[in-house]
């Protein structure tokens, strides 16, 4: 049972690989800097947001104070 096993381990795991180079060799990196550019615009826009929060609660915080 063990043998039967592992020859369906290594018929899968030969499977996978032959997949996997064909799928490696077919792919180009036409599109990655966009998805780069996209990335870093999202981390720049939650950036401001959290910094535009900040002040918010900054200025609304020290205006209850005001009388």
């Amino acid at each position: 049972m063990l043998k039967l096993f592992i020859a369906l381990q290594l018929a899968a795991m030969a499977a996978l690989a032959s997949v996997e180079n064909r799928v490696t060799r077919r792919r180009d990196d036409r599109g990655s800097v966009t998805i780069q550019e996209v990335l870093w615009a999202v981390a720049a826009i939650a950036i401001v947001g959290i910094v535009v929060a900040a002040i918010r609660a900054f200025v609304t915080s020290e205006s209850g104070k005001i009388k």
